[in-house]
């Protein structure tokens, strides 16, 4: 592993230990450079994703990406970051497991409408915000009355 302040190659690993209720391994790495100190995080990766762009356009999928998405809904927000790390490695699974290798990136974004349901409302209402494209109050009204009619039938 490149070391990421001096790029050495030459890397080592002090510590391991299961993350993400072992769906990933947490490693602690030392450069013996420069004395740098860093973390890597080691996953499984059933396939090769690739999202379909509404323009058309092909991208890798960015598991990474994903995540910041649903912490920017989350932010200042109280939500156990592990409840957070869960849902994010809940949607990549699904991904990987639909057998598609090809997602569109409105199936992406319904996924991450399903998990933010469960964790926070007001995140929730914030990712469909930008996901839904409002553009006006009535739009908010609307996604209030889905949780609404969740909440009436739950």
């Amino acid at each position: 592993m490149r070391c990421p302040y001096c790029q050495s190659e030459d890397t080592q690993v002090k510590d391991s230990r299961p993350a993400e209720d072992g769906a990933a391994i947490r490693r602690r790495r030392i450069c013996p450079v420069c004395g740098g100190r860093f973390t890597t995080f080691e996953r499984v990766q059933l396939r090769d994703l690739v999202v379909l762009k509404k323009t058309g356009r092909k991208v890798p999928f960015d598991r990474d990406k994903l995540a910041r998405s649903v912490e920017i809904a989350v932010r200042k927000r109280n939500v156990d970051p592990e409840r957070i790390e869960r849902a994010v490695t809940g949607i990549v699974r699904q991904l990987e497991s639909s057998g598609e290798t090809e997602i569109p990136s409105g199936e992406i974004g319904r996924l991450v409408m399903e998990a933010l349901k469960t964790l926070d409302d007001v995140a929730y209402v914030r990712f469909a915000s930008v996901y839904r494209n409002f553009r006006e109050a009535k739009d908010f009204h609307d996604v209030l009355g889905e949780l609404k009619g969740d909440e009436d039938a739950g």
